[in-house]
């Protein structure tokens, strides 16, 4: 297998693909897993790794609020690992982030030390959006934004995780 690979948009097509790299994932609770119809509500969210072998990564940008996205769904196919696909997958997510005004991209996350290698810092409080922002975010349905939070409703699928954040620079 070659160790070149491109990223580029998600396409409709991509969604099975997508399930199939988290379900591994999911079954061993470091994802959530979700419905199909969520894929394809946030399909232009993720971004795809692939080679002429095909899909070989996925990775997803979701924006919170004016200045704060999170990085989820980013998960390696296990025969792809340690190609430097996910990070190359979290440059692409931060650089979408940075195209799009993001200043601070959030993750939750049972792989600290990879993100931390990645300019992210574990999160020591939640007062990382002021008050009038999380009441406005606690309107919000997704369950992201929930776990970000840290709301009672979703702890069951967070218990382990950690909180990271990184601060945007302007490159």
């Amino acid at each position: 297998m070659s160790s070149s690979f491109r990223i580029r948009p998600a396409r409709t097509s991509d969604v099975p693909v997508i399930k199939a790299l988290v379900a591994p994932l999911a079954d061993s609770r470091v994802l959530m897993a979700k419905e199909t119809v969520a894929y394809y509500e946030g399909l232009q969210e993720f971004r795809i790794a692939e080679d002429d072998d095909g899909v070989l990564g996925c990775g997803a940008l979701h924006v919170m609020w004016e200045d704060l996205a999170e990085v989820r769904t980013l998960a390696t196919a296990q025969n792809a690992q340690g190609r430097g696909i996910g990070t190359a997958l979290v440059e692409r997510l931060l650089d979408d982030a940075r195209a799009l005004g993001v200043e601070r991209v959030f993750c939750l996350t049972f792989e600290v030390e990879f993100f931390r290698r990645r300019g992210f810092q574990v999160m020591a409080d939640q007062s990382a959006v002021d008050p009038a922002v999380y009441s406005e975010l606690l309107r919000s349905h997704d369950e992201g934004v929930a776990e970000f939070l840290d709301l009672a409703r979703v702890k069951p699928n967070t218990l382990g995780n950690t909180r990271m954040i990184r601060q945007l620079d302007d490159r």
